[in-house]
């Protein structure tokens, strides 16, 4: 191999659709010798759970393998009892006409049925008297009415539960053929990974990639092994992959599969074997590379946790089903009302990931941040919208297609806070969860002037506000009768909080008042239009006399008062408008500026309902209020306090 070939930049192979990327990689898998289905192994039954069958399973035994008494009582002969009745009762004798029997005993040799203890009325020690007769057979198991010897109990591809292991026991069958599990090696690379734990320096990323796409595997019924960490080296991960393929089904490579100087895994799939697609049509995800080598999958998976989460659940999860030969699973879908613009790129399907909650009759799904590396949008999501590829996105209050993440009675038990981020709302999701499991309380950050418009639109239970009017000094009031216009609304106090300037620790720039952003040495950080603490930002600035334009870094935006302390924690700007609370949860210095007021704004209709009042006896709880007074920053003098009755 050439130096430019190993080294030089390379370009994608291909940019092909979601549908023909996999139709083309399953032919090129089928054009070789390799087998479809994953090798059979035989397993102690107490293993089994879970696993997959590798052919038809007969019964050896018949169950029960003997007539046997299916109630306590006596074994008679049937043509004994005949004539009996309550005004003309038979007498049997013990021994010779009847036979005292227990649950599960064998029958007596040429007895046929069994009448039950507590119809039998003991005459004496020998006999025995009856006032029904017995049909033939009653109470009476007979041989084989479960299974019987040689009969099917389970066809080939069938998933082992619990009932089915049992009706094996019951079949004498102490083991199992059940396929091996496809073992997957998940193989780390990239110089700059690091291990949970280890001392970070900038540049560090620490490796947690494998923990999720190990976990998939395995749930989908792989077995993986996480490789060692290879660096970025051309050879050194040419050998790696030649090793792990020669002891693997399926290799997974994660990073390096773009067309980046340092991006080699393409090259090394392409060296080894077959290169069948580099590039797909979608997003997140779009440079993941498909090959073959020695007739195993070998898949370059995008760095990117969401990237990489999304693209093995394309094309590995297909991967395993089919050696595992197994029916492909599909998640429950559910038609939702989308809760703002969502943008998408036109030629790639998109996966967009959403959080849902029922408020009144619609399903509303408000989608998470979208960024391939965050992977808190995974842990977050509730469900998936496919945004198709020749879409320009979908607009707010669309309907849209949600694959089901999560079981949609869950969904029906969740509380939707649209409005103005506050870490108490993230601590309150918590003490939610912890009295209340089934329940959740999910919030979405779009600002206080979004929350209201949330409400307005029908979309969320409650929204986070904090809007001060100028004229008034006033919070909230004022904006809820303009936009909520005839609705009746309940505002509630969840905390009073510090809001003021977030700093470096030590504040090396000496950043003292808000004028001070105009100097030409410092970086500002702002929050996202609409946001209460930016349009009181805002009303300062022009009692100031200071023109946003005077500001360095006033068009850049953060969602959330955290990502603003992180942003001043990471250098990447001197000084942001936030919350105490923040400042503490980061380490940083702050220069408090003004008190303001943080409502719940609930429509009536909501207000009533038996979870968000259960939201509401958590918010007044002793315990809540402790915690939320130990993060700094916050009053809670009137948390859970009706401020206002808009009937």
């Amino acid at each position: 191999m050439t130096q430019s070939h190993r080294h030089g930049r390379r370009y994608y192979l291909s940019d092909i659709p979601l549908a023909d990327a996999l139709e083309k990689y399953f032919a090129a898998l089928n054009a070789t010798d390799a087998p479809e289905r994953a090798t059979p192994e035989f397993i102690p039954l107490a293993q089994a759970r879970g696993r997959v069958t590798a052919e038809p399973v007969w019964a050896q035994t018949s169950s029960p393998h003997y007539d046997s008494a299916a109630m306590d009582g006596i074994a008679v002969r049937s043509t004994d009892t005949v004539g009996a009745t309550e005004t003309s009762p038979l007498h049997l004798t013990i021994g010779t006409q009847a036979v005292w029997v227990d649950t599960g005993d064998p029958m007596p040799d040429g007895y046929d049925a069994v009448i039950m203890v507590e119809v039998v009325h003991e005459v004496d020690g020998d006999t025995l008297e009856i006032q029904l007769p017995a049909a033939p057979y009653q109470h009476v198991r007979p041989l084989g009415e479960d299974i019987v010897a040689t009969e099917l109990v389970l066809p080939e591809n069938h998933t082992l539960r619990p009932v089915d292991l049992g009706a094996c026991a019951a079949a004498g069958l102490p083991s199992l053929p059940v396929r091996c599990k496809p073992s997957v090696a998940v193989i780390p690379t990239g110089n700059e990974l690091v291990q949970v734990g280890d001392d970070l320096k900038p540049g560090d990323i620490i490796e947690f990639n494998s923990l999720v796409l190990g976990g998939m595997v395995e749930e989908w019924g792989g077995q993986a092994t996480t490789w060692r960490t290879i660096p970025d080296d051309f050879d050194t991960l040419l050998s790696g992959v030649k090793e792990a393929v020669a002891e693997h089904d399926i290799v997974l490579v994660n990073a390096g599969s773009s067309a980046g100087s340092e991006d080699y895994t393409a090259r090394v799939i392409e060296s080894l074997g077959e290169l069948v697609v580099h590039g797909t049509a979608i997003r997140p995800g779009h440079p993941i590379a498909l090959g073959v080598v020695d007739g195993k999958p070998v898949l370059g998976i995008p760095g990117y946790p969401v990237s990489a989460a999304l693209t093995c659940e394309l094309f590995v999860k297909p991967l395993i089903e089919r050696m595992l030969g197994v029916a492909t699973s599909v998640r429950s879908t559910a038609q939702a009302t989308i809760t703002r613009k969502t943008l998408s790129t036109m030629g790639e399907d998109e996966f967009l990931r959403v959080r849902l909650g029922r408020v009144g009759d619609k399903l509303i799904a408000s989608p998470i941040e979208r960024g391939a590396g965050v992977i808190m949008s995974l842990v977050r999501a509730d469900g998936i919208v496919k945004i198709p590829r020749f879409s320009e996105g979908l607009d707010a209050g669309a309907e849209a297609s949600v694959e089901l993440m999560r079981p949609v009675e869950s969904i029906d038990d969740t509380v939707v806070v649209i409005g103005s981020h506050d870490m108490t709302l993230d601590l309150l999701a918590s003490h939610v969860r912890r009295a209340k499991p089934q329940m959740t309380l999910a919030s979405s950050n779009v600002g206080s002037m979004g929350g209201l418009m949330a409400l307005a639109r029908g979309e969320a239970h409650l929204a986070g506000s904090h809007l001060l009017d100028e004229e008034s000094g006033e919070y909230n009031l004022s904006y809820i009768h303009r936009f909520l216009k005839g609705r009746n609304v309940v505002v509630v106090n969840l905390v009073q909080r510090i809001q003021g300037l977030i700093l470096p620790s030590g504040n090396p720039k000496q950043i003292g008042a808000l004028h001070d952003l105009k100097r030409d040495d410092v970086t500002f950080l702002n929050r996202q239009r609409g946001s209460g603490t930016r349009l009181l930002l805002d009303y300062k600035l022009r009692e100031l006399g200071v023109e946003p334009d005077d500001i360095r870094g006033y068009d850049r935006e953060e969602y959330t008062h955290l990502a603003v302390a992180a942003a001043v924690a990471g250098g990447r700007a001197d000084v942001g408008l936030g919350i105490l609370s923040a400042a503490n949860a980061m380490g940083l210095d702050f220069v408090p500026l003004l008190s303001e007021q943080y409502d719940l704004v609930i429509p009536r209709e909501h207000y009533d309902s038996e979870n968000v009042q259960f939201v509401l006896e958590t918010i007044r709880g002793d315990v809540f209020k402790a915690e939320v007074d130990a993060l700094g920053g916050y009053g809670t003098k009137s948390m859970g306090q009706v401020i206002a009755d808009l009937s």
